[in-house]
């Protein structure tokens, strides 16, 4: 449990001290193109750790205590008095071009960095789960329309998905519409190419609790495998109802058990419940009785007996896939990657505000960081398609119009080319708090929903 915490910490300082870099540094560059002088470039906020001077204009580099975001700070006649040699550097007597050339290249080189660690995981590829259907749940909405075990979902909407991660953002941007029918091409399992028309509504994938996919009725495919114990773990229930290797699965409290997946179907919902299991060993009918055990999985609570399959083992291949493309064709895949998940977040966030998706989407710190642990565990292409994943959301958040935030200013901009002179000093000051109150609301909304989360 500590390692996890101490991985997941360290994933998430390294992700976010390059996105913050790479940010700032985006400021920082444009602005000294356009001839601003730059008085400290910072990775965090407070107190200094790190500090040195630079050898054009004295710039400081400073790294400091807080990591939650950095600043430039530049030559301007409103933070202080300006030697008349160096008023032409002020950011404030720069043309409104120039000063929106430099507040929008912080967001523009996040959105770069995203299609370069896109870019780089197409050309090594990355692994995923392939987009095939387990067993749907019942009365469901994947079940009404006709998905049947190990179908491939081959495309949504004409959107190609060639892993679940991809199926997941294609179901979610149809979501986005108005509700209705999404038109699903898959293989079956014969090989025939069908289209299967699912019913989605924005309640059941943006303001369900849970999972939106599952709550379509979904399942991830795994191998259906015969319902006999390949390992029996010390210590479990199922060793203390003395069950061996090798015992197979008759019937569970009188119910027919005919694969290993209707056998974790009788027990997950059953923890802290008696059940008897029937068992058939070398030939012979046995019944065992047993209490399966709480265990957290996620955000539930599921019931397990301590036994494990070995069958599936050599049928998993089939489940697993690798995305790559050449250089090339890569790159124009990760611009598209990049153009499709800043729509996505800006439509998301839409939907937020309109009240038509649940605010426990909003993830904070402690999401993110557990996030970053995750990917760093499962491999570095993970990791990496997790730093583009942020960047661009810290693209999109910062560009939102929000005083004190890149687009707050961005608007400020815009009011003026319009007006032809600036918002007058008092107004721009009103402007900051009220931005101020609305991403200190939702810095209190995101932790909320993390605690919330790890209380759960």
């Amino acid at each position: 449990m500590f390692s996890n915490v101490v991985v997941s910490a360290l994933a998430f300082l390294v992700a976010l001290g390059l996105l913050i870099s790479i940010h700032e540094f985006g400021h920082f560059w444009v602005a000294r193109r356009v001839g601003i002088k730059v008085l400290r470039y910072s990775i965090g906020f407070g107190k200094a750790l790190y500090k040195r001077t630079g050898l054009v204009d004295d710039t400081e580099y400073v790294l400091a205590a807080i990591p939650l975001g950095g600043y430039v700070k530049m030559l301007d006649e409103r933070e202080g008095e300006v030697d008349a040699a160096e008023r032409h550097r002020a950011f404030n007597q720069q043309p409104l071009w120039a000063r929106s050339a430099v507040v929008a290249a912080g967001p523009a080189a996040n959105i770069l960095l995203a299609i370069v660690a896109y870019w780089l995981v197409m050309m090594i590829g990355i692994s995923g789960v392939a987009p095939l259907v387990g067993v749907p749940e019942a009365d469901s909405a994947a079940e009404l329309a006709g998905f049947q075990y190990e179908d491939r979902i081959v495309s949504v909407n004409g959107q190609q998905t060639p892993t679940w991660s991809d199926a997941r953002i294609a179901l979610l941007e149809s979501s986005m519409n108005a509700s209705g029918t999404v038109d699903i091409e898959v293989e079956d399992a014969a090989g025939e190419q069908l289209i299967r028309q699912l019913p989605v509504t924005q309640e059941e994938m943006l303001k369900a609790d849970g999972d939106p996919v599952a709550n379509l009725g979904f399942r991830t495919w795994w191998p259906e495998v015969e319902p006999v114990f390949g390992e029996v773990m010390a210590g479990g229930a199922a060793e203390a109802a003395g069950l061996l290797a090798g015992d197979r699965v008759l019937s569970v409290n009188g119910e027919p058990i005919d694969s290993w997946r209707t056998l974790v179907d009788m027990v997950q919902p059953s923890a802290g419940i008696p059940l008897e299991l029937v068992i058939e060993r070398q030939g012979n009918r046995l019944t065992r009785s047993l209490v399966p055990e709480p265990f957290k999985a996620g955000d539930v609570t599921v019931g397990r007996i301590g036994v494990k399959e070995s069958q599936s083992a050599e049928l998993s291949g089939k489940a697993q896939v690798v995305v790559r493309y050449p250089p090339l064709e890569a790159f124009g895949q990760a611009v598209l990657r990049t153009w499709d998940m800043s729509v996505l977040t800006v439509r998301m966030m839409g939907k937020l505000l309109l009240g038509q998706a649940s605010l426990d989407n909003i993830s904070g710190p402690i999401s993110i960081a557990q996030y970053a642990g995750q990917s760093v565990s499962i491999g570095v292409d993970h990791y990496i398609n997790f730093i583009a994943l942020i960047s661009i959301s810290l693209a999109v958040l910062n560009l939102l119009p929000i005083p004190i935030l890149d687009g707050g200013h961005l608007l400020f901009f815009a009011v003026e080319a319009v007006r032809g002179r600036p918002l007058s000093e008092r107004t721009q000051i009103i402007g900051q708090q009220v931005g101020v109150a609305l991403l200190g609301g939702l810095m209190f909304l995101a932790f909320y929903n993390d605690i919330w989360r790890l209380v759960q």
